[in-house]
């Protein structure tokens, strides 16, 4: 690759390049010169200065200046502040789609779900439509099943099954957290778990005792806690015995 030529007129005008970082920053906002450098195309160079701006130490100002042929003043193409390979920038734009996570629904916020969203179907009977269909084809289903008095519009289809059996078993609720591995047996054996009724029901279950940190939540056959019904404990509680003087009764007296 050929070494870009330094155009010297463009090179010079750092005071030009100056102003116009001046002028786009503020005059306290630029700071000592720190080079030039040439780009692709004829007589285009771009100057660099140091950052004054609060909290923008790392970064740089860049202003690129550009003389036309046969010009003998060049002109400002541009004055942007950039960030050096250290300085501190803002996170990654994330779709909102893929920023919400468990847990971000607050009471009296709501989530609209997609009418064709693969994790449902109606709720009468699966059906041909394709879940990429026509969004008033969906609305003229789910219209349709709720006059029938069908029950629920949708319920969850066999994808959603899937993924939601999926993520418990990959999560806290799956057999491989912390508290399944010290446990003295898995939830199946116990008399506390209660099996979901349906497909998901071969897999899962709740949670029914109150002092278990699982309690009303789904477990997996194969989680565990401390809190197995099968713990059971040595000696029972014994009854004190009858005081030897009854400072209970109120029919009784000292003086009879």
């Amino acid at each position: 690759m050929a070494k870009l030529k330094l155009d010297a007129v463009t090179a010079a005008a750092v005071d030009l390049a100056r102003a116009a970082a001046v002028e786009a920053g503020g005059d306290d906002a630029v700071g000592e010169h720190l080079g030039v450098i040439a780009e692709d195309g004829e007589r285009v160079v771009t100057h660099s200065f140091a950052s004054l701006v609060p909290g923008y130490s790392d970064w740089y100002w860049a202003v690129t200046l550009v003389r036309a042929a046969r010009a003998k003043a060049p002109t400002v193409n541009e004055a942007v502040l950039l960030p050096r390979p250290d300085a501190l920038l803002a996170p990654a734009w994330v779709p909102w789609e893929d920023r919400i996570g468990p847990g971000d629904i607050a009471p009296g916020m709501l989530m609209a779900t997609p009418d064709n969203d693969p994790r449902l179907e109606p709720g009468f009977a699966a059906t041909d439509l394709p879940v990429d269909a026509d969004n008033a084809d969906w609305v003229q289903l789910r219209t349709t099943v709720a006059e029938l008095g069908l029950g629920r519009p949708r319920v969850l289809s066999r994808y959603g099954r899937d993924e939601a059996a999926e993520r418990w078993l990959a999560g806290p609720p799956g057999p491989n957290d912390e508290g399944s591995k010290e446990a003295p047996a898995p939830c199946m054996t116990c008399g506390y778990f209660v099996a979901l009724r349906g497909s998901l029901g071969t897999l899962f279950g709740a949670c029914t005792n109150q002092y278990s940190p699982w309690d009303a939540h789904v477990v997996s056959l194969e989680h565990g806690c401390g809190g197995h019904s099968d713990v059971v404990a040595a000696e029972r509680a014994k009854e004190l015995p009858e005081p030897a003087f009854d400072t209970i009764g109120i029919d009784q007296t000292l003086f009879d």
